[in-house]
């Protein structure tokens, strides 16, 4: 005979299941797209600094909005918010993959990074809400974390097979998924609570308007900025553009009585040295894949050629998601975060630049050593960044910093294009080396004067809305260190 407790045991864990399975969805948006991303351009017609739009429009639209997404969480509730996400992304991906028109589908993508701004955290949140402290809720993390870790990986394998029949199925195969959870969830995800709730207010949207504004501008106009000729008169206006709405949004958050960002954290040395830490790791990590794509698919490999060849870069963290905390407290985040971030452009040296033939052996120190760096570095980047920031401050502080993870990767994406479609292989990869190496000179501040230790004792949960995810869609060190 099931007793009650059982039932709700199962029903919990039923829960999360289904929050899990979006979460490795969400994750293989990322990777799915990079291997995709040459057969869209040929099939669309489109060049480089067009194509790279999937990657960073998505990135773009996940950092741009993900502060806003908070404040719609505050206000609807995070029920509410999660299940409106889940139709809209199915809409998107549906969209982008039945579109023949760049500009709709970049738009498809750039809702795609909002709509998973809004279901990561929020479906981890919901986990934390409704999963006993302890070690339920811990494995219960574990499973989020591993699936979240995983997705990368299945998303190369999977868009591997997909883009061999047609890349508008690799972009389409989100859609029915998330439809079926949106089932499970309706079904499952707890009630919102009745309490009061914050209004909105007009300076939410504004704030979040003028961010993603300024950042969609400013990745056009890098993505501009080493064509010839008139090419540099749209990327000056995009930059005014974008100066404009960054005054825009300063504005607005100095006159706000509830700003998106509290300026204390801006003089927060150690959350700053490692937002901006992540922000090369991310950037570079993407931009070096971006430029891999496409040199494999000019030297004749097959999608899943390409996505095996990228297994090594994504397959150690997801080997080691449920350890990485451990790895980075018994290394100590500093050292940690030294040793990925020079692991990282040491991979991208060794990428092969000459023009002969290439091969898997080729490729397998490259990406090996990357995928050593995050293995290293992600996890630790993360507890440097919110361990000494007070508990009042994490949420705010897990904001910012993925934020910064999330701009990274879409800048960085669009000057790598741009330099490689003006200047060719070799020089995109010594500036996403270069990036990397900008990004190792900040770890290296980091471990010449350490900061204080983390104040949340280890295998305790920050705050619930301090955790979401990285660049590449994996859970945040603040959820992975409960494991």
């Amino acid at each position: 005979m099931n007793t009650p407790s059982g039932g709700r045991a199962r029903a919990r864990w039923a829960l999360v299941s289904v929050l899990s399975a979006n979460m490795l969805v969400d994750a293989l948006e990322v990777s799915a797209t990079l291997v995709a991303l040459p057969s869209v351009g040929s099939g669309l017609g489109l060049s480089v600094t067009r194509v790279q739009w999937l990657v960073s429009g998505f990135a773009a639209g996940f950092g741009g909005l993900l502060l806003f997404g908070g404040r719609l969480v505050e206000r609807l509730g995070p029920r509410r918010v999660y299940l409106a996400a889940l139709p809209v992304f199915a809409a998107a991906s549906l969209a982008g993959a039945l579109t023949d028109s760049a500009l709709l589908l970049t738009a498809t993508r750039v809702l795609k990074g909002f709509c998973v701004a809004l279901t990561a955290p929020t479906g981890l949140a919901i986990i934390l809400s409704a999963v006993p402290e302890g070690a339920e809720r811990r494995r219960a993390v574990s499973v989020y974390s591993f699936f979240g870790a995983a997705g990368f990986c299945s998303g190369l394998l999977l868009s591997g097979l997909l883009t061999g029949a047609g890349w508008r199925w690799t972009i389409a195969f989100p859609a029915p998924v998330a439809l079926l959870l949106l089932a499970a969830g309706l079904r499952l995800v707890p009630r919102d609570g009745d309490g009061p709730r914050r209004p909105l207010g007009r300076h939410p949207f504004v704030a979040g308007a003028a961010l993603t504004g300024a950042v969609l501008l400013l990745v056009y106009a890098l993505s501009r900025i080493a064509g010839p000729g008139v090419q540099w008169r749209y990327a000056a206006a995009a930059l005014a553009g974008a100066a404009a709405l960054a005054a825009v949004l300063v504005r607005a958050e100095r006159t706000a009585p509830r700003p998106l960002l509290r300026t204390e954290l801006l003089r927060h040395e150690p959350l700053l040295r490692s937002a901006l830490g992540a922000a090369a790791l991310n950037g570079s990590y993407v931009g070096f894949l971006l430029v891999a794509a496409l040199h494999l698919r000019g030297a004749g490999w097959s999608p899943w050629q390409t996505a095996l060849a990228f297994l090594p870069a994504g397959l150690p963290l997801a080997l080691s998601a449920l350890h990485s905390g451990r790895i980075a407290a018994r290394l100590g985040p500093a050292r940690a975060v030294a040793a990925g971030a020079a692991a990282a452009p040491l991979g991208y040296a060794l990428y092969p630049r000459g023009g002969g033939p290439v091969g898997h052996a080729d490729l397998l120190p490259a990406t090996s050593f990357v995928g050593v760096a995050f293995v290293l570095a992600f996890t630790a980047l993360h507890l440097q960044a919110t361990g000494t920031v007070p508990p009042a401050l994490q949420s705010a502080a897990g904001g910012l910093y993925q934020t910064c993870v999330q701009l990274g990767a879409a800048l960085t994406t669009a000057l790598t294009s741009a330099l490689y479609a003006a200047a060719g292989r070799g020089p995109a990869l010594w500036l996403v080396t270069g990036v990397g190496l900008a990004g190792a000179c900040v770890a290296l501040r980091g471990l010449l004067h350490p900061s204080a230790p983390p104040a949340t004792p280890a295998g305790h949960l920050s705050h619930p809305a301090a955790a979401t995810t990285d660049g590449r869609g994996h859970p945040s060190a603040s959820t992975r260190k409960a494991s």
